[in-house]
């Protein structure tokens, strides 16, 4: 793969970079509505395969939050045309990496010191690479590491990126209202935190305690003395990426088995904790040689305050969602109703919540959830179909609840996405034991 001699960190370099994959974009649509005219059976296949080239092609040499974006949305198979989930999903952990001279420079600048003074031996070339940071493997004193270098520029330019992306987003979502920008500042505080290795490396030890009970769930030891602000050093554990795991696995038990440490895994961290591992995608989790699961990333934790997790997860209950009084009071309580809603939108919003809630509380409606049932997934995916053709909702303001359900309804779509990629059969009382 292409190594990258250089990363463009200022506003306009990045701005113009967006630009020129913007006049791709539109120049894929061109064609596509010409040949339609010729040919007016064509599908949109090959146009949401061209656009998805150009986009991702476009963000990945960019790094930091835009290709954070791309990765967010590829976990999000249920309305994603599947040739964006197959080629954003490349922004989890395969993208050109930084050459081996700006890594040797950009180690030097974060620790003071190049790799080879510090390490026995540090491979030059990246052993991953994603959309904040490359993992390179190193040894000393007869031990492996991982180590996690930053993108230069990274936390510099994302207050930058996010400005630029805004208004689409505020189109795309029908954004209405001073009260918008509790949204784009939430992910711009996550984002900010995820380029903050100090505060990955104190996270990470302390989920890995906390967590450390669990069965067939392990952690990295991690090194504060081989870290920095830019720069973090783990434990080398050998194993394959969940994706890379579920594409061969014809094993079911052993799915359930890493699918039951999953879901205990997130469950604890979210009833016990009230925080949780906002990143649940593929490339953040390993599967060792015993089939174990090992969590390799912490830099995006979301705190869960009680006064927004109450409520959630009342939600989720059947006698909550089928008592129309309960349920209406809830949806104030997380802000999905609004005090200056019309009789229209009250009633648009109330029937669409429901019906959402309805179908995705599903897991918690009993002791036991298959999560290989394609039709739970199948009604998800059609729900989202129906939702981006509906232009009823296209009029209404689409400033909808907490801030919170940003990254908590993130964490449970990857979840699910996981769970359901493992095939996994699961008990969804058994976290309750490690409490």
């Amino acid at each position: 793969m292409k190594t990258l001699d250089k990363i463009p960190t200022g506003k306009l370099e990045r701005a113009g970079q967006l630009v020129k994959t913007g006049i791709k974009v539109g120049g894929n649509y061109v064609a596509y509505y010409g040949e339609k005219i010729v040919n007016p059976s064509l599908n949109r296949d090959k146009l949401n395969e061209n656009n998805a080239e150009d986009i991702y092609d476009g963000l990945k040499n960019l790094k930091g939050s835009a290709l954070k974006v791309a990765q967010m949305l590829s976990m999000d198979k249920s309305i994603m045309p599947q040739a964006y989930v197959d080629k954003f999903s490349l922004s989890q952990f395969s993208v050109p990496p930084l050459s081996a001279p700006l890594v040797r420079r950009t180690f030097k600048k974060y620790l003071g010191h190049y790799p080879e003074t510090i390490f026995d031996t540090f491979t030059p070339d990246a052993t991953n690479a994603a959309s904040i940071g490359q993992v390179h493997k190193a040894t000393k004193n007869g031990k492996n590491f991982a180590v996690k270098i930053q993108y230069p520029g990274v936390s510099d330019s994302i207050s930058s990126d996010l400005a630029l992306v805004k208004p689409f987003a505020i189109r795309m979502f029908n954004l209405k209202g001073k009260d918008s920008e509790k949204y784009f500042k939430e992910v711009e505080d996550k984002l900010l935190e995820e380029t903050d290795y100090v505060l990955e490396l104190k996270q990470s030890l302390e989920i890995s305690k906390h967590c450390q009970k669990i069965a067939n769930l392990r952690f990295p030891k991690y090194y504060p003395e081989l870290s920095s602000d830019k720069i973090l050093t783990m434990e080398w554990i050998d194993g394959e990426h969940l994706s890379e795991f579920t594409a061969h696995n014809q094993d079911r038990a052993k799915g359930d088995k890493i699918g039951q440490a999953l879901w205990d895994f997130y469950m604890y961290q979210m009833h016990h904790l009230k925080q949780v591992h906002a990143d649940p995608h593929p490339g953040n989790f390993l599967i060792d040689a015993a089939g174990n699961l090992v969590a390799i990333d912490f830099g995006c934790m979301k705190q869960v305050p009680e006064a927004f997790y109450i409520p959630y997860f009342q939600l989720a209950r059947p006698e909550v969602i089928n008592n129309p009084e309960l349920f209406t009071a809830k949806l104030y309580e997380l802000e999905i109703l609004r005090t200056d809603d019309s009789k229209q939108e009250l009633a648009y919003f109330t029937k669409v919540f429901h019906e959402l809630l309805s179908l995705f509380t599903q897991p918690f409606h009993g002791d036991t959830f298959d999560f290989s049932d394609e039709q739970f997934f199948g009604q998800i995916a059609q729900m989202g179909e129906q939702f981006s053709k509906d232009t009823q909702l296209r009029k209404m303001n689409g400033n909808r609840g907490s801030k919170h359900f940003l990254y908590i309804n993130r964490t449970f779509f990857g979840l699910y996405n996981l769970l359901h990629d493992l095939k996994a059969r699961i008990n969804t009382q058994s976290f309750e034991k490690y409490i």
